[in-house]
Formats: C-alpha cells, structure tokens, sequence
C-alpha cells in the first residue's frame, strides 16, 4: 500500500510541476511534494504541498534565485485532482523562504514591468502635491543588514521640474526592529528641502506598514528581512486561494 500511495504522491507532483513550470518564463529547477493519497483525494484532502525551485523567472526580467514552500493540509477537488489538477476547494495557508540576488533585483528594477509600477508617485508637501518618477535605481546588498540605494528621479514641484541623483543607505524592516534610514545624501540636483525629506519619509513608513499585498491570487505579507552579501532573503505568510493553471497568466 505505501508503494500505492507514494505513486499518487509522484503523480499529482509530476503534473503540479509541470503545470507550474508552463507558468514560468524560465525554470533551472522545480520540485513539488503533493502529501496525500488516493483515500484522501477521494475525501478532497491533502496533508500539504511542498515547493523547492532555484532560478525562477516569474515575468520577464523578475528572477527568484531560490524560494521554498510549504502549505498547511489542504481542500481540494477531488475530481480535479484524480485527472492530475490540483484544484484548491478552500484558501490555504504557506510559510516560504525565498533568496533575491542583488544581481535579479537590479535586473528587475529595469524591467519594463517594474518601471511601470513606478511612474508619477506623488507625495503630499504640506498640502501641495510633488510628483517624481524614478529614471534609475540601483540597489547594492554589503551585508551587515544593510540596503544601498544609488538613482535618479525627475522631481515634478509646482512651476519647477529637475533631476535629482541621490544614494541612500537603510536598514530594513524586520522581525525585531523597525526599518531605519542611516544616511541620505543628494549628489546632483540641488538638495531637497525638509517639508519635502518628511512626506517622502512618511510616504516611505506608509507603504512599509501595508499589512499585505496580492499577486493573482495569493496574498503575502512579509515576516522578516535578513541582508547578506550580495543576496537578500525574505520569509513570507502567504495565503493562496487558488493555484495557478496553465492558462493563467501572472501578472500583479
């Protein structure tokens, strides 16, 4: 019987991976664990699902270097899953473990995709609204906890539109202390002012205090941030509603 269960298990893994794989852009390596058998599928259960892949390519030009997962027991189809779907029947909650390269994270802060995600943020400056839209940013990971930022914005003030080339070094948030702006220097463009330092800086805590964010149809929120050398790694809760099949097109 354990031989009969554990050739579900392949099967239902085998297909999980396959499908996930036509999702990706690229893929070095994939391995997905589905926990069951035939008696639970027929009761529309799972013990869980694992995930382990190296160098994913989620779009064009966001690369995941490694991420790890791992779900609570699951609802499933039943019917869905004997013909090689896995089909959630209820929400399910995941602990993953995923590594971002410095590398992967510049390449995607120039991707098409990400630069339109940040065109035209405005900021509120003492009741007046400043614009500016990121013309390049570069992110450096020395370890020691620490983000280095390196870029240039096209500042857009009332009657007045300049660039401005600054770098940055900051702490990230994390399970035992706040995110922490160590220095802030301006290196083309003039400076900015106080009023203008402070509603970016509330800007900045406002977006790190989103208690979560959605991407099709999973929702994450971040737990913890630890910064290596060269490599940034993320623990995140998720919560998947459903998984994606090959016809779905990810997108945030």
């Amino acid at each position: 019987m354990p031989d009969e269960h554990r050739l579900e298990e392949k099967f239902l893994s085998q297909e999980a991976e396959r499908r996930i794989s036509e999702k990706l852009d690229e893929v070095e390596q994939i391995e997905i664990d589905v926990q069951t058998d035939l008696l639970k599928i027929a009761q529309g259960q799972a013990d869980g699902v694992s995930v382990a892949g190296q160098g994913l390519v989620i779009q064009e030009g966001i690369r995941v270097q490694e991420i790890k997962l791992q779900t609570d027991s699951i609802a499933i189809n039943p019917f869905s899953a004997l013909f090689g779907q896995i089909e959630l029947s209820e929400p399910v909650n995941a602990i993953a473990r995923m590594i971002l390269t410095e590398v992967d994270i510049n390449r995607a802060l120039a991707s098409d995709f990400v630069r339109s995600q940040m065109q035209n943020l405005e900021l509120n400056v003492d009741g007046e609204i400043v614009s500016f839209e990121p013309e390049e940013i570069q992110v450096f990971l020395p370890g020691d906890g620490k983000v280095e930022f390196r870029g240039k914005v096209l500042l857009k003030e009332i009657g007045n539109t300049r660039p401005l080339a600054y770098t940055a070094i900051a702490r990230p948030r994390t399970h035992s202390q706040p995110a922490m702006l160590e220095s802030f220097n301006c290196t083309e463009g003039g400076g900015i002012s106080i009023e203008l330092i402070t509603a970016f800086m509330r800007k900045a805590k406002e977006l790190m205090d989103i208690p979560y964010f959605e991407w099709e149809d999973i929702t994450f929120s971040i737990k913890d941030i630890e910064v290596e050398i060269g490599s940034l790694i993320l623990l995140l809760e998720t919560q998947v509603r459903q998984i994606p099949s090959s016809t779905t097109v990810l997108s945030p």
